[in-house]
């Protein structure tokens, strides 16, 4: 169920904890009453005095005592992020300060706003669509800059404008199919098939590029994961922490030291590489590492780029070839980057064996151990971003969304069906309808309380 727009809501805008100042915003039809009872400027101004949008010094008073020294913002409707009268406080950090100050409004009668309700009251308003509101969500999340980039594009309606666009094409073809049908007794053909056809291959074409762009958006959105595989005391946990420049990894020259998945994260060039560490594929009676290596395998599937790594002081070829075999067995899909690591540069005593097979294998050699080389693998990675073109405008991040444009991709394939196989308009127009429906869905022209709860109950109090 949706909150009631009739009442007006509080939150700590600002994470929880002690700092130098606090947030608390407050929207809704009582902001100003509520306001005009507990907020006096220092100047002394009547409430009705008071400019929106412009900052004011002062106290929040309880009765006669002074709670805090704040500052103060009104916003009148609808020049406000919600779309209604709003107000934000800033008062000082302390909790205590926090809880009295919400006491106060809770004891006026504004109640405590649920996660997303601001925003949610925003797109209620029409202050922005629904995939503006999620992008909001997304920017407060955003890690790196190409999540950032990618999450201010799709809030600033970049993204939307697109889904408008294919929208409003399938709206005037249904309009065409539509006229036909209340015309349907005279079998008069008020649109031109061919015309038709058409367009319905152009939007096609766009809704397959859309979709086409998810992986991209993904791995914008959350990283890209990153397995560094090999066989045990190859030094993987060694690059690990060569890689993040601490010790994340316990090293030891036992093999099986790893015994489960190591993960974390780091920026290269704005786009952020989740590492994964994984234990040694070999054969062990140990029934924990026997567990670790099963993880292995799964981090292996998942991983989008494969950092292989080998002793480069025993190297064999022949050997190594097979290791790779043996590896991408456990793969479905073998066409994602592997970059092989030669590591323990600092053992070699003179060219390793199969060095002309190495290098056209685009082996990279390191040290791991003494942090040598490291630069051309974090190199590697951020090229490896920069052949893809992911400065699209308009890429699909969102799996909700994903999944209703391929939901309206199979109706537009309905409908192209319907068309080759010569269908009545009903029919047709039934299937451009339900196109419709699930385009509409992602900006929100469609949308359920089912819909909207799922997606703004994801958000954080206060936003």
């Amino acid at each position: 169920m949706l909150p009631n727009l009739s009442e007006t809501i509080c939150a700590i805008a600002t994470p929880p904890g002690t700092g130098a100042i606090a947030v608390l915003r407050i929207s809704g039809p009582e902001t100003f009453p509520v306001m005009e009872k507990i907020f006096r400027t220092h100047q002394q101004k009547d409430f009705s005095q008071l400019k929106p949008r412009t900052t004011y010094f002062g106290v929040i008073k309880d009765d006669t005592a002074i709670l805090d020294e704040v500052v103060s913002i009104l916003y009148r409707a609808p020049h406000s992020y919600t779309g209604e009268d709003a107000a934000e406080i800033m008062c000082h950090g302390s909790g205590l300060i926090q809880r009295q100050i919400i006491a106060l409004l809770n004891h006026q009668g504004i109640r405590m706003a649920q996660g997303g309700e601001f925003t949610l009251r925003g797109f209620q308003h029409g202050k922005f669509d629904l995939a503006q509101a999620e992008a909001v969500a997304d920017l407060i999340a955003a890690d790196s800059k190409a999540a950032h980039d990618l999450a201010l594009k799709q809030m600033r309606g970049g993204y939307s404008a697109k889904i408008l666009e294919l929208r409003t094409k399938l709206v005037r073809f249904s309009a065409l199919i539509e006229l036909e049908l209340d015309f349907s007794e005279e079998e008069v053909e008020f649109a031109d098939r061919t015309q038709l056809s058409n367009l319905l291959s152009e939007l096609k074409d766009e809704i397959i590029a859309l979709v086409a762009s998810f992986a991209k958006g993904n791995v914008m959105k959350k990283g890209i994961p990153v397995a560094i595989i090999g066989k045990p005391n190859t030094g993987k946990s060694t690059l690990l922490n060569a890689l993040l420049n601490e010790e994340k990894a316990i090293v030891s020259a036992i093999p099986g030291t790893t015994r489960d998945v190591i993960e974390d994260t780091i920026i290269i060039d704005g786009f952020s590489f989740r590492f994964l560490d994984t234990a040694g594929l070999r054969q062990s009676d140990d029934t924990i590492e026997n567990l670790g290596i099963e993880r292995t395998v799964e981090a292996i599937k998942q991983a989008q780029v494969i950092l292989h790594v080998f002793d480069i002081s025993e190297t064999n070829p022949e050997a190594l070839f097979q290791e790779i075999a043996e590896f991408k067995a456990h793969l479905k899909d073998t066409s994602r980057k592997w970059i092989l690591i030669g590591n323990k540069t600092d053992k070699l005593a003179g060219t390793p064996k199969g060095f002309p097979d190495l290098v056209e294998l685009e082996t990279l050699f390191v040290c791991a151990k003494r942090k040598e080389n490291i630069h051309l693998i974090t190199t590697t990675l951020s090229r490896m971003l920069a052949d893809e073109n992911i400065s699209e405008n308009t890429i699909v991040s969102s799996a909700r969304h994903y999944e209703a444009l391929m939901k309206t991709l199979e109706a537009v394939e309905s409908v192209e069906q319907g068309f080759e196989q010569q269908l009545p308009s009903d029919l047709i127009a039934t299937d451009i309808r339900r196109a419709l429906h699930f385009l509409g869905t992602i900006t929100g022209q469609i949308s359920t309380n089912e819909i909207l709860n799922s997606i703004f109950e994801k958000f954080c109090i206060g936003k």
